[in-house]
């Protein structure tokens, strides 16, 4: 596997990417990849109609119904997820994500000669491991999206975990008409969802993620979303930020199995070589 920089780099984007749209809920099968895409707001402005767009309210209460609902989401406490990683052209491995109610998630990423990449948040702190930064803390924004990302039940708390959302727009998503809203956190950086006109469900996500080359842009589309214990899960998951892409394509996902709390705590940290 070659240019392990710029996998690294990839990686932890990708971490922070997944949660945005790992427990939310069923978008378009097929979705075209996000480097083919225009940015939302270029495409919102471009979208032109007569009829009025909805209100936050409007298109936030059809998520939730969309996603299997409030009722459905609050007899889940776990999920487990197993899977492929594909970073394109560079190669592959598996993936797993384990996330615990109410706010805990752990991203496991074994991509063989390169190693394996973990990132968690246990409730209160996150930290980040893989061979090329070795084991760090998250801190400001990268924890603060961590926190508002971990919450198991984000589908059905978007407007508690975003008290400023602002619908901008349309664009089309694969061929599909969807309602632009920009989410702004109390604390760390906005999140740009793109809804199904018609279906009511997350079809894109666009944020912005810390990584150890700084700042970058990260294009996330959703597709093959499947029924699982009542509630819509998206079983690929495709992510650009320009330079590279990754898909992960999940094989099973589990709710309510056990799930040790002491695997989202940082681990102790490797001795000094002498």
């Amino acid at each position: 596997m070659r240019n392990k920089t710029l996998i690294a780099v990839c990686l932890l984007a990708m971490c922070a990417a997944i949660p945005a749209v790992a427990q939310t809920s069923q978008g378009q099968a097929g979705a075209a990849p996000a480097a083919q895409a225009k940015p939302a707001a270029d495409q919102a402005a471009a979208a032109t109609s007569s009829a009025p767009l909805p209100s936050i309210d409007q298109i936030i209460d059809k998520f939730v119904q969309a996603s299997g609902g409030k009722d459905a989401w609050e007899k889940l406490n776990t999920q487990v997820s197993k899977g492929t990683f594909d970073l394109e052209g560079m190669g592959s491995g598996t993936q797993e994500i384990y996330a615990k109610a109410p706010n805990k998630v752990l991203f496991l990423t074994d991509l063989g000669s390169f190693g394996v990449v973990k990132r968690a948040f246990n409730g209160t702190t996150g930290w980040q491991d893989n061979p090329q930064t070795g084991l760090v803390d998250l801190s400001g924004d990268e924890l603060a999206a961590a926190k508002v990302e971990a919450d198991f039940y984000r589908a059905i708390r978007l407007k508690e975990l975003y008290p400023k959302m602002t619908v901008k727009g349309k664009e089309k998503v694969d061929g599909h008409d969807a309602y632009v809203v920009e989410a702004v956190p109390s604390a760390g950086p906005a999140v740009t969802m793109s809804f199904d006109a018609d279906s009511g469900l997350l079809v894109r996500t666009q944020a912005e993620v810390e990584g150890p080359m700084g700042k970058a842009n990260v294009d996330t589309t959703l597709g093959d979303y499947r029924d699982v214990d009542g509630v819509k899960v998206p079983f690929m998951i495709h992510s650009d930020m320009g330079q590279f892409a990754f898909t992960i394509k999940l094989t099973q996902v589990k709710h309510n199995v056990p799930v040790d709390d002491a695997m989202f705590d940082k681990p102790a940290a490797p001795p000094a070589t002498q």
